[in-house]
């Protein structure tokens, strides 16, 4: 059987405090409503729906690669009404899970869970037990505690309001049931909404089997209403991630003090210190050490390699036993081959370095391929951009290029070869050769130095 998938994402989010749609907020360096489609999408047979409304075409936007079919919400009246326009997309006969675009973290484990008890022919449906259930829709059940209902807050009685087991919104019922139900519901109550949760009741008088079941943490189904309870939610799931790190081989000095905003694949024996962020898709090798204050994006790092403190690494590949840092900033493009060293305040930006060669102190190397053993000074720069095109600088196995030299691309430096210290060289340097340019040192005696006027 088919599932269909009604991610609710119309919402206006007003306790937020902002132009950005509320489900387009992030956890972990993504949308919470991508977090949602990104679990569902490990469904077998999955097709998912968005329900939008306000600020749906940046919705629109942002998801615009997903697998994604979007329905519009123009009123917001209730979440009854909010599925009821995803519906005419949804196959007749398949099984319907209806999830949050503001409920970023719940399980691909939980949400395959409901759909089965549906497939089954019963009523799946989400419950959690809260300490303080205030604001939520309580779970009413019978002598034989059965559901027979869901009562919003506002709507509830005294007795009714004691009831610690409340409604996540998360349920899987069959489409032909839904169908049924939909057209039946009633906007008379307090807020004057269409309710899904109406349809327990309804599933409830008709004889139908709810089966409620509770996820493994109460933060798979917490919501995010303000930036307090976001935060809240980003510490639960960077704790989560540092779990996995750990428990995977790596030692982290401080598991409150590591962000992970995207997926890592790691070795053993890794040692992470504070305020390191791995964004995007990055692998970190055996035996790696990265020390405080480090970004690394859409990186490989090798094994054995040392990422000092205060480096900064986006979309680049760090071989084996290299020596990145401190304060160094590899950007995109660039490559270290094993043994590679990439010293304190260096730049570099689609440069391939070569096996052992090192750019030790105060350096920009870009648009460059480094052969082996090279060896290039402080405060020297590749002259890669004329103002209009970027061009080559190559430079040969065992070079040696003297500190605060210009190399102005496109120009080659040979193997063996060295460059004077101080010198700008815009000829190539064959293999071997010696290359100084530098302007004629004069010295001047009985020079006076200029006097403040009075």
């Amino acid at each position: 059987m088919s599932v269909d998938v009604v991610i609710l994402a119309a919402g206006q989010g007003s306790r937020m405090k902002s132009a950005l749609p509320k489900v387009l907020h992030s956890v972990g360096g993504k949308a919470m409503v991508q977090h949602v489609i990104d679990n569902a999408s490990s469904l077998e047979d999955a097709a998912i729906h968005a329900v939008i409304g306000h600020g749906a075409e940046k919705v629109r936007e942002t998801l615009a690669t997903q697998p994604v079919q979007f329905a519009l919400q123009e009123q917001q009246l209730g979440t009854g009404h909010a599925v009821a326009q995803a519906m005419p997309n949804v196959s007749a006969d398949s099984t319907v899970l209806v999830l949050y675009g503001d409920v970023p973290l719940t399980s691909a484990a939980t949400m395959q869970e409901l759909v089965g008890i549906a497939e089954s022919g019963d009523f799946g449906l989400l419950t959690v037990d809260l300490q303080d259930p205030t604001g939520y829709g309580r779970i009413v059940r019978d002598d034989s505690d059965n559901v027979i209902a869901i009562v919003e807050h506002k709507d509830a009685s005294d007795a009714q309001r004691e009831i610690r087991e409340v409604n996540t919104g998360i349920l899987a019922v069959s489409a032909s049931k839904l169908n049924d139900w939909l057209p039946q519901l009633s906007s008379e109550n307090v807020q004057g909404e269409y309710y899904l949760t109406d349809i327990i009741a309804m599933a409830a008088n008709q004889g139908l089997a709810i089966k409620a079941i509770q996820p493994n943490t109460e933060q798979e189904v917490q919501g995010v209403n303000n930036r307090v309870q976001l935060a809240e939610l980003e510490r639960w799931h960077q704790l989560r991630n540092a779990e996995r790190l750990m428990l995977n081989g790596a030692t982290l000095a401080d598991p409150a003090r590591v962000d992970v905003r995207g997926t890592v694949t790691q070795g053993n024996d890794i040692w992470i210190d504070v305020n390191v962020v791995l964004d995007g898709d990055v692998y970190i090798g055996n035996n790696v050490r990265i020390e405080s204050n480090c970004v690394i994006r859409n990186s490989r790092i090798g094994d054995g390699t040392v990422i000092k403190a205060n480096s900064h690494l986006e979309d680049a590949v760090v071989a084996e036993n290299c020596d990145v840092g401190p304060y160094a900033r590899l950007r995109p493009g660039t490559e270290l081959a094993n043994k590679a060293k990439v010293g304190n305040f260096v730049e570099t930006k689609k440069t391939l370095i070569g096996e052992g060669s090192k750019v030790n102190h105060l350096t920009y190397v870009g648009d460059a391929k480094l052969g082996k053993n090279v060896n290039v000074g402080a405060g020297t720069i590749t002259c890669n951009y004329d103002g209009v095109n970027k061009s080559l600088t190559e430079i040969g196995d065992g070079a040696f290029i003297g500190s605060n030299s210009s190399l102005v691309a496109p120009v080659s430096v040979g193997a063996g070869a060295t460059v004077g210290a101080g010198s700008t060289i815009t000829k190539a340097v064959d293999d071997d050769q010696l290359a100084v340019a530098r302007g004629k040192q004069i010295n001047l005696s009985n020079w006076q130095r200029p006097v403040k006027k009075s």
